[in-house]
């Protein structure tokens, strides 16, 4: 194709889109800009890593992708979508952000009316965090001023723009500028490209209307800031600055800016002594060659702490810091005294433990708001005491649940005088949901979340949407305890995706498997015959383990299934194992049928039957609706049914993270009639049954292998290197426990 029918072609905006899918945000992005005209638009997806990878190409050939391998930085990426780009205008977009409704035709349409001469188009935009989303931003009211002064302005004229917020994203730049100052403008320092495009720019325009998302990410969910990276926010203002030499007004803007935000970076805490004795030396340096002559500091404490950087008066400064603190923290005590008088013994105790030192060789373990020794702690404590058998366990359980423990298990009741002890002193905290709010985390303690599923219902501030699962929660305390954690447990890689966006902190995923999975690959046909012996299934019968889930939008349990007329049509020879979920007590209410289905053994109401595991041997088939009990008994590679009676309102009211009607791990009933049939007929066992599980496995039991509690407990508590623990099988190279079937005939 020539050169002018290339250019006659040419889309007047090139969005795009790069970089990491950090915390699963991508797909919204891209789904939003699938799902409207872009008209005179090309997207662009420079996807770094598999995960964008993956989610770039579902999209594809709607949109160009670009793979780019997992350690690509930002830069790399916009560097990568900026030559590829065919576009007059670009617009970078980061994976983790958004695009409002119809954002880039505006853009496409502005920017292609502007004189030559305007290469910088300014937008305004919105903002959005895990609380809220599409915020207005402070930029708005000064982007309408300015715009109202002309189609084309210069910076030196309109210094203040500078003081926009230095997004790359709320600006659209000539394909042309960019590629004459790509040495500079192509950078991991995103707000310093965001000023020097302005700072070199002959002439900007402004469109005033939101055309950008700008998602703040939780800052407890980003690795700490290294020292060089808080000295290269220095570094900036000093290359900046050192382009504003002859230009008085954009330089005394741009001065102002470097003060406010060294002053605001040293006022964080977490900040070493000598890395922020280091920062204020190399400000104020920077501050003094480049202040603007005549300049006057502002009044009041912010003319004093200027002042102070200016000088270098790093111990002065320190002690203004100091006393500041010590006032607020005098109003704060005032404020919550009354609140801690009710917890003072407690509180006595708890911090007379936290003061003695750390039990290297004591752990506590937790599990379903302690209510026994079950799921992936219990496994983890198993496979602890084989391993490193000189670390203590101690579970925490209810009083009413301590009868219940298996002989000789050391326990401890909440609220008890050695409760707190353990908890104050233990090295290893592991939990499969989270300890209380007031557990400190001391320095040297390990906590490690287990997580009790896969996650297909929304989990943390993904139920932020959906008011009937987010009712009655504390999603500020939430992320308080999960910057707690150090190690999340992960089944395969979609649930450290979701955990990773569900709960954002700067945990590691453990990709190790689920502990409690494991004895899926190690049972053999002796226990299998075991399971099924204790639950009273005679050799040759059906066992189907019916295990439906909890309702957020019910207040209490509706059952789902008529059990006493399935029963009937499944006959004598099939066997129904009925699991509530643990909210409840049964899944079945009482009746004179079921009674004697009850009396026969056709029917048994396993509900309160521990472990669950065990139960899941014994069956020749799962039924169930939207528990993650699919999850755990797809290792077994037997037939699971979907029973889906109501799966759109509980889409709609919980949210869901994937289509599960179109995922399923086997055939999918709507109603009791379809149930019945599927059962009734070969469809549960046929060939598209197995296909649909094969696929289902591969993507969910991908790192469960029968060796998950060894590499977990090698990892966390004996501290190997990820390098050295066993590497996780294949899926197809795994052997699960054999099937009850199987298991008779050996």
């Amino acid at each position: 194709m020539s050169v002018t029918a290339m250019s006659e072609t040419a889309p007047d905006l090139s969005v795009i889109v790069h970089g990491r899918n950090v915390q699963d945000h991508l797909p919204a992005l891209l789904d939003s800009l699938d799902a409207h005209p872009l008209t005179g638009v090309e997207v662009i997806v420079a996807a770094v890593g598999d995960w964008a990878r993956e989610v770039a190409e579902r999209h594809a050939p709607a949109f160009t992708v670009l793979p780019l391998p997992d350690g690509a930085g930002d830069a790399a990426a916009r560097s990568a979508g900026a030559a590829r780009a065919r576009g007059r205008w670009l617009h970078f977009v980061h994976a983790k952000d958004g695009l409002p409704v119809g954002a880039p035709p505006a853009v496409a349409e502005r920017a292609g009316a502007l004189p030559d001469a305007v290469e910088v188009l300014l937008l305004d935009h919105v903002r959005s965090s895990w609380r809220a989303s599409g915020l207005p931003s402070p930029d708005g009211p000064r982007l309408a001023r300015a715009g109202r002064a002309g189609e084309s302005l210069a910076l030196d004229d309109r210094a203040g723009l500078l003081r926009l917020t230095p997004l790359l994203g709320n600006r659209a730049v000539r394909a042309g500028f960019w590629r004459a100052h790509e040495r500079l403008l192509t950078t991991e320092d995103e707000p310093f490209a965001a000023y020097a495009a302005l700072l070199l720019a002959d002439r900007v325009a402004c469109l005033p209307h939101p055309a950008y998302e700008d998602r703040r990410l939780r800052p407890e969910s980003l690795p700490p800031p290294t020292a060089a990276q808080r000295y290269a926010l220095v570094d900036r203002y000093e290359a900046l600055l050192g382009l504003t030499a002859d230009r008085p007004a954009v330089h005394g803007v741009l001065y102002d800016l470097m003060i406010r935000d060294c002053l605001h970076t040293f006022a964080r805490a977490g900040m070493p002594d000598d890395v922020a004795r280091e920062f204020f030396h190399r400000a104020s340096v920077t501050a003094r060659r480049h202040r603007p002559e005549g300049l006057r500091r502002p009044a009041g404490l912010e003319g004093v702490r200027r002042s102070l950087l200016e000088e270098g008066a790093y111990g002065r400064y320190r002690a203004l810091r100091t006393a500041s603190h010590a006032r607020r923290g005098v109003r704060a005590a005032a404020r919550t005294g009354r609140r801690w008088a009710g917890t003072r013994l407690r509180t006595l105790q708890y911090r007379a433990a936290l003061a003695r030192p750390l039990d290297p060789h004591l752990a506590v373990f937790s599990a379903y708001w302690n209510r026994g020794v079950a799921c992936n702690p219990a496994a983890i404590a198993t496979k602890l005491a084989e391993l490193a058998p000189g670390v203590h366990p101690v579970w925490v359980v209810t009083a009413q649940g301590a009868a219940l423990l298996p002989p000789g298990t050391d326990h401890v009741v909440p609220g008890t005088r050695r409760y707190w002890e353990v908890l104050a002193r233990a090295k290893y905290l592991v939990n499969n949901v989270n300890f209380p709010d007031a557990v400190v985390k001391r320095p040297g303690t390990v906590h490690l979340q287990t997580h009790h599923g896969t996650p297909l219902k929304r989990m943390g501030v993904d139920q932020l949407p959906y008011p009937a699962a987010a009712h009655g929660l504390d999603f500020q305390a939430l992320l308080e305890r999960v910057d707690k954690w150090d190690f999340s447990v992960s089944a395969n890689s979609h649930s450290t995706r979701m955990w990773q966006r569900a709960y954002p902190s700067r945990h590691l995923s453990l990709d190790h498997g689920y502990p409690r999975n494991d004895v899926y690959y190690t049972a053999g046909p002796a226990e299998v015959r075991a399971a099924r012996e204790r639950l009273g299934i005679a050799p040759g019968r059906r066992a189907v383990l019916y295990a439906p889930t909890h309702r957020d939008y019910e207040a209490g349990w509706t059952p789902r299934l008529d059990l006493a007329a399935l029963a009937d049509r499944l006959g004598e020879e099939t066997v129904l194992l009925v699991r509530a979920h643990y909210f409840y007590d049964s899944a079945a209410a009482p009746s004179a049928p079921l009674a004697g289905l009850r009396r026969t053994g056709r029917l048994v109401d396993v509900s309160s039957y521990e472990p669950v595991e065990e139960l899941c041997l014994a069956a020749d088939a799962l039924v169930t609706d939207y528990s993650s009990i699919m999850f755990d008994y797809a290792n077994l590679d037997r037939p699971i049914v979907i029973h889906a009676d109501d799966w759109e309102t509980y889409r709609t009211t919980r949210g869901v993270y994937f289509d599960l009607m179109a995922e399923a791990p086997g055939p999918v009933a709507r109603t009791q009639a379809e149930l019945t049939e599927i059962l009734t007929s070969d469809a549960w066992h046929d060939e598209r049954a197995t296909k649909a599980r094969t696929a289902f496995r591969r993507r969910f039991c991908e790192y469960d292998d029968g060796r998950a509690a060894e590499r977990v407990v090698r990892r966390v508590f004996l501290g190997e290197d990820e390098r050295t623990l066993p590497p996780v099988l294949p899926v197809e190279d795994r052997t699960p426990a054999p099937s009850p079937e199987e298991a008779t005939s050996s």
